[in-house]
């Protein structure tokens, strides 16, 4: 059974809200996405590059795991503006962003499979740059479907049911392979099998307006090369939100994807895993009571720009205290900051961003765009952060970095001028 959220046209402005089961469904796809990426991210692929690299020194297991990533981040480079400027001209009866929320799910599902079986370092790279690509091809037409059906009074809200499972992901994925002692190949086929079970319900649910074959533009690589540059002269605000976003999440990317090395080598604690489950707990926590509640405040006030400001703001407080206070308890109050501080701008800002896109037919490839300044410092931090430790010796300078970055990025949303 199908729920209508769509206007009469595929490129008016959404009137009509979205149901609370159109949310909740919305939402549990989202878990299912971020349990499938984040647990690799932050457990799974780290274990499995140190047994493949069994380093003398651990910083030549950070340096390779920051290679793959940035070898991925790469992959979304590309991945992301095309399968959205793709999914704006798909014409499939099914509509435009269904056959790459279907198609990326597949790709992301099959390549965390066979990446569970990798020993060699070479095959984990390859088959991690096919598993992100799955992530952004299925991620960028998810976040065009906001533009889509979702109306501006209530895009806070729904985008912070997309951010606030990011937060639970993590901690579920983490927790069951750590406290039910899943090894690698269990632990990746279990989020590749969760993803599929939890995107599917939405996928069925969804109404997409198919994109009649008359409105059907042609795309040449020409075309799409030179649609990626979107002119800050004359499209500011959505320049600026761009901007904040990259550091934004530059900052938080340093701040969290070397989490287990920091336990490990930089506090040196007893028991890493079971110290990095907790630091997640805590983060999760955070990042649902603001992704929900800050990101439906920010609807009632007709309010972006004072949230997004805050948010980054607070990120970049947790990262100074991680520098300066070297101690598991300052880390515990950092990760309760950082979790308050993301959660927040991951809802709001994404309300923003959909407020300040140049060209309605393009909101798939401009927000595939946007996704990038999400995507691509995560998978790039590793590697600068890795190159980092290596040449301070140490993790000072690399939270001292990720506070700069998110505090400018809090700045960066200061002259925008179209949304409050």
């Amino acid at each position: 059974m199908s729920t209508t959220t769509h206007s009469s046209s595929t490129l008016s402005e959404p009137t009509r809200r979205v149901p609370s089961r159109w949310i909740a469904l919305f939402a549990a796809a989202w878990l299912g996405i971020w349990m499938a990426q984040l647990t690799p991210i932050q457990l799974l692929l780290p274990l499995q590059v140190d047994a493949a690299v069994s380093p003398d020194d651990w910083i030549d297991s950070v340096v390779t795991f920051g290679l793959i990533s940035g070898a991925a981040g790469v992959c979304a480079l590309v991945v992301f503006p095309l399968t959205g400027a793709l999914s704006d001209r798909t014409t499939s009866r099914f509509g435009r962003r269904r056959p790459w929320i279907a198609a990326g799910t597949a790709l992301f599902a099959v390549s965390l499979a066979l990446l569970s079986f990798q020993s060699d370092i070479v095959a984990i790279g390859v088959f991690w740059c096919c598993a992100l690509s799955g992530f952004c091809m299925m991620t960028s037409a998810l976040t065009a479907v906001i533009s889509d059906q979702v109306p501006v009074n209530q895009r806070g809200l729904v985008s912070g049911w997309m951010s606030a499972p990011q937060a639970i992901g993590i901690i579920l994925g983490v927790a069951l392979v750590t406290l039910l002692g899943l090894g690698q190949v269990i632990g990746y086929l279990l989020v590749s099998i969760a993803l599929v079970a939890l995107v599917l319900p939405f996928l069925l649910m969804l109404r997409d307006e198919p994109l009649p074959a008359s409105g059907r533009r042609s795309l040449t690589v020409t075309a799409f090369v030179s649609g990626l540059w979107i002119d800050p002269r004359k499209h500011p605000d959505f320049g600026w939100t761009l901007l904040g976003r990259v550091l934004v999440n530059i900052g938080n990317a340093l701040g969290t994807t070397l989490l287990l090395y920091f336990l490990q080598y930089g506090l040196r604690v007893e028991h890493p895993e079971d110290d990095l489950l907790l630091l997640t707990l805590v983060y999760m926590l955070f990042v649902i009571l603001a992704s929900v509640f800050l990101g439906r405040l920010s609807d009632k006030l007709g309010r972006r720009k004072s949230f997004v400001f805050a948010a980054a703001a607070a990120q970049g407080l947790a990262a100074l205290v991680l520098a300066f206070v070297p101690s598991f308890g300052a880390t515990l109050v950092a990760a309760g900051l950082l979790g308050l501080g993301y959660g927040c701008f991951l809802s709001v800002d994404q309300a923003l961003a959909t407020q300040v896109l140049p060209a309605q037919e393009d909101r798939g490839k401009d927000l595939g765009i946007m996704n990038i300044a999400t995507a691509v410092p995560q998978a790039f931090a590793p590697l600068l952060g890795a190159f980092t430790v290596a040449a301070s010796g140490g993790f000072t300078a690399l939270f001292v970095a990720a506070g700069i970055a998110a505090i400018l990025g809090a700045l960066a949303v200061v002259p925008i001028r179209s949304v409050r």
